[in-house]
């Protein structure tokens, strides 16, 4: 199957040098409840992985009473395979600064800020006087809404929306309990709406094409196009547009060498679909939902190398604030070794698929909660790899 057939889209890179400002000056002139109509009416759902409504999000902030409101643009682009914001913000910043604009009026929000990931500090150059420029326009056309840039440490956990306000607020990067939600208690414990880069610039498009051609893309369920992160086995590695609901057979046919024999959609949290099931799963939020990573292995990699890659990341990343995530995420490394080694018999694997499932519901925060995704899929799918 070609590209061509996979309805590639061309929605977030399109006209480069078209004027958001241009966007949120259209926003300006409509009331907010409007905008808030048309973003629920188009079925946008969060690009960073969620998949919570937009305009839902942007509508509790709006009906927050407080003297202050803010707006963050999460650029922590932590999550293994994932490069698209990277290229987002890289190629059309405008775009991203116009979505943060046009949420800042429609939820009363003066101040904004862009959480950008540590590692992506050479974007610095570009961004920053980009940004001097977005906030001058902001004042000439009478929005009072300025934004700053934050720049992270390098924490995974920090792309958690609550470990990532902590962060902003000088204190270690851990999540918060929820509730309550960022829409009412974020940053400085102030309403907050925070969204993904990708997500902000979906917003300020839908503006500027509407609602109707937006929602003739994807699925009911999962509306609009995504961008996705290609990587691994593949010949044409790199980023690419297209619409939601996509079958993972096709994505293979035409991102796969030919011997593709599993892909891991969503990264190191997500899920990874063997090639028995390729035929019959989708990607989008009916079926396997994805922030944009798409790594693809061939025959010649071994799954066990590639958990014990991920689990080790998780060790690494967790922030050990709670038990089933700090513990949990060691015992399946040390389990899965040993194992391996011969130290443990097969079956044990059977009490690590429980101590995932533990961690699935008992875990504060989403990187404990999806550590059993890859986990699971891989173990359950290429459990002869675990063991020999």
């Amino acid at each position: 199957m070609k590209t061509s057939e996979l309805k590639r889209v061309d929605i977030i890179f399109d006209c480069v040098q078209c004027a958001p400002i241009e966007v949120v000056k259209k926003a300006l002139a409509m009331h907010p409840d409007e905008i808030i109509e048309q973003i629920i009416s188009s079925g946008l759902r969060g690009r960073g992985g969620a998949g919570f409504p937009t305009g839902l999000k942007w509508k509790l902030a709006k009906e927050e009473v407080s003297d202050q409101k803010y707006v963050i643009c999460n650029a922590d682009e932590g999550e293994p395979g994932t490069f698209k914001d990277r290229e987002i913000l890289d190629i059309v910043p405008n775009k991203v600064l116009a979505g943060m604009a046009i949420c800042a009026y429609v939820i009363g929000a003066k101040e904004g800020f862009i959480y950008l990931r540590n590692e992506y500090n050479f974007l610095l150059k570009k961004l920053i006087p980009t940004m001097a420029n977005f906030n001058k326009n902001m004042q000439e056309i009478g929005l009072d809404f300025t934004i700053k840039l934050f720049s992270g440490s390098g924490a995974y956990i920090c792309g958690e929306e609550s470990a990532l306000f902590e962060s902003m607020e000088g204190k270690r990067g851990e999540p918060r309990n929820k509730p309550p939600y960022p829409t009412r208690n974020g940053y400085k414990g102030k309403p907050t709406v925070i969204n993904n880069v990708e997500t902000l610039v979906y917003c300020n498009m839908i503006m500027r094409i509407g609602v109707e051609p937006f929602k003739q893309l994807g699925t009911k369920d999962s509306r609009g196009s995504k961008v996705f992160s290609v990587s691994g086995d593949t010949t044409k590695a790199g980023i690419y547009e297209l619409e939601l609901g996509i079958g993972v057979d096709e994505f293979v046919n035409e991102f796969g060498n030919g011997d593709t024999k599993a892909v891991q959609i969503g990264g190191a949290s997500g899920f990874c679909v063997p090639r028995k099931d390729f035929a019959n799963k989708i990607i989008g939020f009916e079926g396997i939902p994805t922030g944009g990573s798409m790594m693809i292995f061939n025959s010649s990699r071994s799954m066990y190398n590639v958990l014990k890659d991920y689990l080790e990341f998780f060790v690494e990343e967790s922030c050990g604030q709670c038990t089933p995530c700090r513990v949990g995420t060691q015992q399946l490394l040390k389990g899965i070794e040993a194992i391996k080694h011969g130290e443990m018999p097969s079956s044990y694997l059977n009490q690590l698929m429980k101590l995932s499932e533990t961690m699935k519901v008992a875990s504060k925060c989403g990187l404990g909660q999806s550590v059993p995704n890859a986990f699971s899929s891989i173990v359950k799918n290429f459990k002869e790899e675990m063991i020999y």
